[in-house]
């Protein structure tokens, strides 16, 4: 691959001659598909604008990045900083590039929302704003075209899976016990973590510096660092799906309501997620390797859980949010207003399919028969 990275970090160079100043720009629109940008997008959909919308995002763009963290560690990719010290790092990154976690996250975001919008405008909104964000990590130095290729191959891949599958793998999953489920969800997370540690540590081994003219700067340690970022996403995988499927069997929740409960919710709820982090990192900056993905692990798995089920529960409780409220037999009373925004929410029996789509009534799934579907469901 040095070949490769080297002539791709060529084109790079020829690129950057634009200009320091097209950096400030790309520095912002790039963190539109960073770790603190989805997880924001995350609780607000989930929170604030529709729960069963916001719990298949999360399953969606969780299942993803532990796809993208476990081949990134299992690739050893090179960032074109590194490779080449003609390259600029406007950014800098710790983990391994290939493939890049911004392309694949922000086409399977922003995506999917353009897709569920059911609107022509926001769907080619969507696309372009992955656009800018793969521009930007190219321009920025932090990865090679082929990272942001494969980045956005795999995104679409995982969107047409997810809209392929989604309906039979939710059936069979409500069809488990809780603590079946639970162990599913466990085991899902914790097999690519075994075999990227396996892999990473007694196979592998060190990354070793790319043989060029001119080394860039180089990342303290990939392999820890990346291995971490996996632990990371399964550890949340693990957390939010126990942490929905309980919410599910207990009744689920109503993210509707006035401005002032959508807005308290979301401050309420984010606000708990940023002091658990903040306080984790101060005990987690002086470790590396695997003595830090365990521990980060349980803390990202505590995380989801509490934003997919002790955060919903705690605003039942406290006034902020409501059951959701089944629609009446025969669809909604005549005269009803049925706009956006209106009405109950449909609980995690709906399916939120876009505008226009003639399977999203809002009503409850039926199983065999005509009989209701179960309650417990994503």
């Amino acid at each position: 691959m040095d070949t490769v990275w080297g002539a791709e970090a060529d084109a790079i160079q020829w690129l950057q001659r634009l200009g320091e100043w097209l950096s400030y720009p790309l520095l912002a629109v790039t963190e539109l598909g960073s770790e603190t940008v989805v997880i924001a997008v995350l609780a607000l959909v989930f929170w604030s604008v529709h729960a069963g919308v916001g719990a298949r995002l999360f399953v969606l763009v969780i299942a993803s990045g532990v796809v993208n963290a476990f081949l990134k560690t299992l690739l050893y990719g090179s960032r074109p900083y590194w490779h080449s010290g003609l390259v600029v790092g406007y950014a800098t990154e710790a983990t391994f590039g290939l493939p890049s976690g911004h392309a694949q996250g922000s086409t399977v975001l922003y995506g999917y929302l353009g897709i569920r919008s059911g609107r022509r405008a926001w769907f080619w909104g969507a696309v372009g704003l992955i656009a800018v964000i793969c521009f930007s990590r190219i321009y920025l130095g932090v990865h090679f075209f082929s990272d942001v290729v494969v980045g956005v191959l795999l995104g679409v891949a995982i969107l047409w899976a997810f809209f392929r599958w989604e309906r039979p793998v939710l059936r069979w999953w409500r069809s488990l016990a809780l603590r079946t489920a639970a162990l599913y969800a466990l085991a899902a997370s914790l097999v690519p973590c075994a075999v990227a540690a396996l892999w990473a540590l007694a196979v592998r081994g060190p990354w070793s510096a790319p043989q060029t003219d001119v080394i860039g700067r180089l990342p303290q340690d990939p392999v820890g660092d990346s291995l971490t970022g996996l632990f990371l996403v399964a550890g949340a995988f693990f957390g939010g799906a126990v942490g929905l499927t309980l919410l599910a069997d207990r009744g689920w929740y109503s993210a509707r309501g006035t401005l002032v409960q959508r807005a308290a919710r979301f401050v309420l709820g984010i606000s708990v997620v940023l002091v658990v982090q903040i306080v984790a990192d101060l005990f987690l900056r002086e470790l590396s390797g695997l003595a830090e993905a365990v521990p980060t692990y349980l803390l990202y798995a505590a995380i989801a859980f509490w934003a997919t089920f002790a955060a919903p529960r705690m605003f039942l409780d406290g006034g902020l949010a409501q059951r959701p409220e089944p629609e009446p037999e025969g669809g909604p009373e005549p005269g009803a207003d049925t706009g956006p925004g209106t009405g109950p929410e449909p609980g995690p029996d709906a399916d939120p399919a876009p505008t226009g789509d003639d399977t999203g009534d809002g009503t409850p799934d039926r199983g065999e028969g005509g009989d209701p579907a179960p309650d417990r469901r994503l």
